[in-house]
């Protein structure tokens, strides 16, 4: 029976004590957030974006990865959050960056609870074309509701308040990107108690077998039902911050293109863990935009080449390939 690589160990120390409370994770999150702000002070609305996708990929970790449900839709949870704030900042005059983000959030996790009542109703590939039914319809009618969504424009004229009224949403990116890397840090460490409660070994047990979990007398459909609801959230605060970071909402936000290109990333990471969810975004991100940048004609190519290499030689996932790697290593004997 395989097992998702966050679930807990039974080595001790003082490490796997912070790894297990997202200690290390947060402090990786920090570290690296601080050396992107210097060596990358120009690229600044990238990183935020990157942030953004990775409070997405996470969101799809959680269902994905830890509960085994396959979905294609989950860019229909990242643009509901991304609407909500942009809708309560236009039309209601919600500016408040962190009253945005609440927003979002319970936009994300309402789309979530209405998402998963229809995709939760079946299995396997019925499953997944659900989700991609999902996804469409999310989008299609973002772009009917014209007068609340701008249709196929966007909507724009989205304008949060400075924090504290100092620090504001400048073109630079600076506020923004800091507001991030606050936000994936808190819901990472979040995320990583979820996962290592009781609730979330119940959800890592309904992706071994439904059957033995529906005998211990625990429903199965209720626990995916929540967690979905928990992921729509995590989404949902991605969506938000993208609003505000970019002060604008597209249809692009809730494409079926990228919610194909989260599960990519999610692959390339590794499912089942959080810190394979991030590395695989960032890697994927920067990966395509140097590229890109680099190669105009040709860098889808490269792109697929790499997908291809990670599935055939680390089909765990970079992080997952990493750490199976390392403990290989620490059983050979010396």
């Amino acid at each position: 029976m395989t097992v998702p690589m966050d679930q807990p160990r039974a080595a001790p120390g003082l490490f796997h004590w912070l790894a297990d409370r997202g200690i290390i994770g947060l402090a990786a999150i920090v570290v690296a957030g601080t050396l992107g702000y210097l060596l990358m002070p120009n690229n600044l609305s990238l990183l935020t974006q990157i942030i953004a996708v990775a409070l997405l990929v996470l969101s799809v970790d959680l269902v994905t990865g830890y509960c085994g449900v396959a979905t294609l839709g989950h860019a229909a949870l990242f643009g509901a959050g991304a609407y909500g704030a942009g809708i309560a900042a236009v039309h209601f005059g919600v500016t408040d960056p962190v009253a945005m983000t609440v927003v979002g959030l319970l936009a994300g996790a309402a789309s979530g609870l209405v998402s998963g009542f229809v995709i939760l109703r079946a299995y396997g590939l019925a499953q997944l074309v659900l989700s991609i039914a999902v996804v469409h319809l999310f989008h299609e009618a973002a772009n009917k509701a014209s007068g609340w969504t701008g249709g196929s424009d966007g909507l724009s004229s989205i304008m949060p308040d400075a924090f504290f009224g100092v620090f504001e949403f400048d073109l630079w990116g600076k506020t923004a990107y800091v507001y991030g890397v606050v936000l994936l840090a808190v819901v990472f460490v979040l995320l990583r108690i979820l996962v290592r409660s009781p609730f979330g070994m119940l959800s890592r047990g309904v992706r071994q077998d439904q059957l033995r979990i529906a005998a211990m007398g625990a429903s199965s459909h209720s626990v995916l039902m929540r967690m979905y609801v928990i992921s729509g959230a995590v989404a949902g605060i991605g969506g938000a911050l993208s609003a505000i970071s970019t002060q604008v909402v597209g249809l692009d936000s809730l494409s079926f293109t990228l919610s194909a290109e989260v599960l990519v990333m999610l692959v390339l990471g590794g499912a089942g863990s959080l810190y394979g969810a991030v590395i695989g975004t960032v890697v994927f991100m920067l990966f395509e935009d140097t590229l890109s940048a680099a190669n105009p004609f040709h860098w889808l190519t490269i792109v697929g080449a790499l997908l291809i290499a990670v599935v055939l030689f680390a089909p765990k996932g970079l992080y997952g390939s990493a750490v199976a790697l390392a403990a290989k290593l620490q059983r050979r004997p010396a």
